[in-house]
Formats: structure tokens, sequence, C-alpha cells
């Protein structure tokens, strides 16, 4: 047996409980991993609360982690025991000793990156190149708003989009995370608690607006949508604060 983080009831921290879990052997197509390094992320929460549903309760949370395999399904080929490996996403189960992932889901990782640097970005990376080359293809030329810009995925998307040739535009709460923005590639940094950001990109963009927002943190940055003109695609993601809010026809 080995010991997991198990819930057994939606709330707070305290439902979460240290408790031993037989996990059994890797069936076709599966591996069992020896965590090294667990990921934490906001989603983590939501399943806990219930506003995402876990397809089981009991259950382990958890979806990123990095490992080393200690054993492989029957026929598996292409991974072996020892290979150190990452992976992200459902099925939960990343806060254990051990665990059995879907072979499918998880990605080599060098000996030249520690597990657990690979286990804090393939979650953000994910989502970030997700955000960037598929939601809207961000290009040389554009200008792109990213709000919290010093936060895991903001932080990997302002590198992103500096290097694709854009001009990156973040809204930071402190100095501090400004600092960090700037070394992550913001041309422009906001200060939003100090200054109008609305009123800071009409003046960065001479009016123009952007091709872009990245909103993560939701209502009440997007009630001032409309002040930005033109604009091509609002994107929020991981909305930490107030929701936004929709009728039945789907209006605002």
């Amino acid at each position: 047996m080995i010991k997991a983080i198990r819930i057994h009831e939606l709330g707070g921290p305290e439902v979460m409980k240290w408790e031993y879990v037989e996990i059994g052997e890797p069936n076709d197509g599966e591996i069992k991993v020896q965590n090294k390094a667990i990921g934490l992320n906001f989603v983590d929460i939501y399943f806990r609360k219930g506003v995402y549903k876990n397809p089981t309760i009991p259950y382990t949370p958890g979806v990123e982690a990095v490992g080393v395999v200690t054993a492989v399904g029957p026929g598996l080929t292409g991974i072996k025991v020892g290979d150190l490996v990452a992976h992200a996403g459902t099925p939960t189960g990343a806060y254990a000793e051990e665990q059995i992932v879907p072979a499918d889901k998880v990605v080599p990782v060098p000996p030249s990156v520690d597990p657990v640097i690979a286990a804090c970005v393939m979650v953000k990376g994910r989502t970030a190149q997700y955000l960037v080359r598929k939601c809207f293809k961000v290009e040389q030329g554009h200008t792109v708003l990213i709000h919290a810009a010093a936060g895991g995925v903001g932080s990997l998307l302002c590198q992103w989009a500096n290097s694709l040739g854009a001009t990156v535009i973040g809204t930071v709460s402190t100095k501090d995370k400004a600092a960090q923005a700037k070394a992550d590639g913001c041309h422009h940094i906001i200060l939003y608690k100090e200054e109008d950001f609305v009123t800071r990109v009409d003046e960065i963009t001479s009016g123009k607006g952007v091709e872009v927002v990245y909103d993560s943190v939701g209502k009440d940055t997007f009630e001032v949508i409309n002040l930005f003109a033109p604009l091509v695609f609002f994107v929020c993601l991981f909305l930490t604060e107030d929701r936004i809010s929709y009728d039945r026809k789907g209006h605002v």
C-alpha cells in the first residue's frame, strides 16, 4: 500500500486526509509512477469544492506530477521501468506517493530538466500553448494584454508572446510582480492598483487597442471589454475571482 491525500467529502482544505490506499498494478496501456514532484493547481481546489465534478468520491486529487516509472502494463512498449516521466490532466491522483497513469498521458523528462521544474510547467505550459497558438494565434506585430502577468500562466504567456514578436502589455498588483513581468518579457507593465489599466492601454496603443486579452481575473476586468477597440479576442481562463454571469440567451 502507498499513502495519498484522499477526499471523502467536498469542502475546504480540512477534508484532505493523508491515508493508506491500495492502487494495484497497471493494466493494459497503463504504467505505475513513483512521484518525485507534484504540481499544485487552482483546478485542484475546484475539484475539491465541487465546482468541477470528479467521477468518484472518495478520490485522490492532483492533475500534474513527475516521477519514475516503477511498473508497466502487459505488452506496453516505448516506456520502461526507471524512465523519468511527466504527466498532466485527468484522471486525478497526483497527490500520492505512487499512482497509476495512462501511458499515453506521459512525456519523457530529459536529465537536464529538474523534476520540480517539470512538475511546475506541464499544466501551465499546455495552457499557454493552447492560448497563444490555438485559441488565438499570436503573431509578430500583434499587441496583447495579459492580466495577472506575473502568475503561473501569465509569466509563460509573456515569454511566449514576446518570443513570437508581439508587443506585450501586462497588468500586475505589486512592484515585485512588475519586476517579474518585465523579466518575463513584458514591454509595458501596468500596476492596476495605482493606474487605470484601460486608460494606460489606450495610451500605450495610441487608441488602437489590442488584438487579444488574456484574462484570469473575471468579472471586474470583463466589464470594461467594450473600452477596447478594436478587439478581436477576449479569452477568459481560470477565473479566480468573480465569475462572469450569462443569461439564458448567452448574453453577458
